[in-house]
């Protein structure tokens, strides 16, 4: 059965692969970004996009007139979104760590919160995060605004599963390992990880779909190599 979803950071990466993979299966697919370009020209009839940027508030707005005038419900929410800096502790200035933040914590938090009126009790919200946001594993210098950030969203989602688990949706994180975006290459250049964007968006996309039947508030770590 088609579902309603919207995915964030689909101009480029597994946010990209997600959107295709999405339709293709039949699904209903939102697709927010600063750059919508790249889905627009895909020309896919049951994908929508337009720019977004999910740390502005003013624009969080036109998300809610398309969900009352379009689909009423979404199903699932993808907040795949990421902001990254590779710097040094000492140089990273305050303005580079609120724009990280604003995207990777913020823009999470106020589309969650948008959203979440519309989600029915067995819908999904899926945040991506990254292992270097899990405690205990191996950190990269350079990271520390970015690690940070996708931290505080792991333990959002327990919260946030804790307040919503007797009216639902579910609330999942993941956490992934290496995988061979362009953000990847931003922040590692010349790293060659294992795994492809499609391989990632097509576990995401599975896990999106299905797995609030067995986990929820749940940090899954998706990684088979360091970084």
């Amino acid at each position: 059965m088609a579902k309603n979803i919207i995915v964030t950071g689909t101009s480029r990466g597994i946010g990209f692969e997600l959107v295709q993979l999405l339709s293709k299966q039949g699904h209903n697919v939102l697709a927010l970004s600063r750059n919508c370009k790249p889905v627009n020209n895909l020309n896919i009839s049951n994908v929508t996009a337009f720019d977004c940027d999910i740390s502005e508030e003013i624009q969080l707005k036109k998300v809610t007139t398309f969900i009352e005038e379009n689909w009423k419900q979404v199903d699932v929410l993808i907040n795949n979104a990421g902001s990254i800096v590779n710097k040094p502790f000492a140089e990273i200035s305050m303005k580079e760590v609120e724009d990280v933040y604003r995207v990777n914590v913020i823009g999470v938090f106020a589309l969650t919160q948008l959203v979440l009126p519309h989600m029915p009790k067995n819908g999904h919200v899926v945040t991506i995060s990254s292992m270097g946001g899990v405690q205990g594993s191996m950190k990269f210098p350079g990271l520390s605004a970015y690690s940070s950030s996708k931290a505080a969203v792991i333990t959002l989602t327990e919260l946030l599963a804790e307040e919503y688990k007797e009216t639902g949706p579910s609330f999942n994180v993941l956490a992934l390992g290496a995988v061979q975006t362009e953000m990847l290459e931003e922040a590692f250049p010349g790293y060659k990880a294992p795994t492809t964007p499609e391989e990632m968006a097509a576990y995401i996309a599975e896990f999106s779909l299905n797995a609030n039947k067995f986990y929820n508030g749940k940090l899954l770590q998706v990684s088979n190599s360091t970084p």
